[in-house]
């Protein structure tokens, strides 16, 4: 409650000042850059990208990348980077693809034990963490790498194909508008992450322990248990979307799940700069995710090569980073600013 209660007043002077001032119009300004995209590629390429053929491509083809980033914003918000994402989604694949093709076991078993070997990546991470005060980034990289090396041994180096329909029905299934449900159900976990960012004391310690683990630890708030708690329940969310990609592929490749790495922490900063500025936000995420594939769908349909979607994904990146950099800067100052005496 200490920590809650020690951010109430920045909260209460910032809805007091936004009633008195318009909204910043840089808020939106993604939002105004995709629709200008939009408006774009219709007008170059109009027989192929206003289609609803189109369109259910984007929004199907992004589910796991959009899973993966929402579990990445987790630690992120807690002020932590988690490089083994990646790898703990393609061990999911694997173990999905193993237990069911090779061994013969049930699909929902199968998923259920890939599941829970995802958050055991998870406790690992956790555990050297905040037990041995180490740097996450260097901790979750090399975590990563052993569990790319038990992918190779699962998996034998090669693509296990086979994977039981059941599952890719539950995952590609076009219930509305010809758009997969797993759109929906990404979008519901949007909805989730969205409702404990803000409405659960777990998120506002979250971001509370982000913005100063030591001030908040002085204010009773159980720093290595929170970021603890939001690596497992990162790698839990990376294993879901491990295995949503084994539906959508019916197949395991060892190494393909390490190409969602970089566009998940694109679309992670990239999304700190719209609607709630400054911060790591799963409807920001949402709504960068689909701009990185507009941009690289539109590009592609206009010719193209298959490496401008490298160059989008990094560039987005890094102008992600230096935007985020930029209005975490400018919301300081302004903060500085409000409990400056007058």
């Amino acid at each position: 409650m200490s920590a809650i209660q020690k951010e109430a007043p920045p909260v209460a002077t910032a809805s007091r000042t936004s009633a008195k001032k318009p909204a910043e119009p840089e808020r939106f300004a993604l939002l105004g850059v995709w629709l200008v995209l939009i408006v774009a590629f219709c007008l170059i390429v109009p027989e192929t990208f206003p289609t609803t053929g189109n369109l259910s491509n984007m929004l199907g083809s992004q589910v796991v990348l959009l899973i993966l980033a929402l579990a990445l914003l987790i630690p992120l918000r807690a002020g932590d980077y988690d490089l083994s994402v990646a790898s703990t989604l393609n061990l999911s694949t694997v173990v999905v693809a193993v237990l069911n093709v090779n061994q013969g076991w049930g699909i929902w078993p199968s998923v259920l034990v890939a599941i829970l070997a995802s958050l055991l990546v998870g406790v690992v991470n956790g555990f050297i963490i905040t037990k041995f005060a180490i740097d996450p980034f260097i901790v979750t990289l090399g975590i990563g790498t052993v569990v790319q090396g038990l992918i190779y041994y699962l998996s034998n180096s090669s693509t296990i194909s086979g994977v039981d329909r059941v599952l890719t029905d539950v995952v590609l299934t076009q219930p509305f508008l010809g758009i997969p449900i797993g759109f929906y159900y990404a979008i519901a976990l949007c909805a989730v992450v969205w409702y404990v960012f803000d409405h659960t004391a777990f998120g506002q310690r979250l971001l509370f322990v982000g913005q100063s683990r030591d001030v908040a630890r002085l204010n009773g708030v159980n720093v290595s248990g929170l970021r603890w708690t939001s690596m497992i329940t990162s790698a839990g969310l990376a294993g879901v979307a491990g295995v949503v990609y084994a539906g959508t592929t019916a197949s395991a490749d060892p190494v393909s799940g390490q190409a969602f790495l970089l566009p998940a922490f694109a679309a992670c900063f990239l999304g700190s700069t719209v609607l709630r500025i400054g911060r790591f936000n799963p409807v920001g995420t949402l709504i960068a995710v689909y701009f990185l594939v507009t941009g690289i769908t539109g590009l592609q349909l206009m010719g193209a090569q298959q490496y401008v979607q490298q160059l989008f994904y990094g560039g987005a990146l890094v102008i992600a980073v230096i935007l985020s950099k930029l209005v975490r800067s400018r919301g300081e100052r302004k903060r500085r600013a409000q409990i400056q005496p007058s």
